[in-house]
């Protein structure tokens, strides 16, 4: 339990999810099958949000300054209105 408290104190649990996503990403980008019709970009656009808020959960947990902490969720936003955007053009 200690090591899991440490993992969540530490932002590192942030990491070990990011280190998933980057492997999801790959999987996504080379695997054809998995890929279907999306290119990188549309891989980008679903996973770019969800690092954010992993970023900013993880700036949280850390005591990062809040304006870290709202600079990731803005960021997040952004990549989300813009994937949002570019699926409905």
């Amino acid at each position: 339990m200690a090591m899991l408290e440490g993992l969540f104190a530490s932002g590192r649990i942030i990491d070990l999810i990011l280190v998933l996503v980057a492997i999801e990403a790959v999987c996504l980008a080379v695997i054809p099958r998995l890929r279907g019709s999306m290119g990188l970009i549309d891989i980008a656009g679903l996973l770019l949000p969800g690092v954010m808020l992993m970023l900013s959960v993880r700036t949280a947990l850390t005591g990062a300054p809040h304006t870290m902490t709202a600079a990731m969720l803005a960021a997040a936003l952004v990549f989300h209105l813009l994937d949002v955007a570019r699926r409905r053009a």
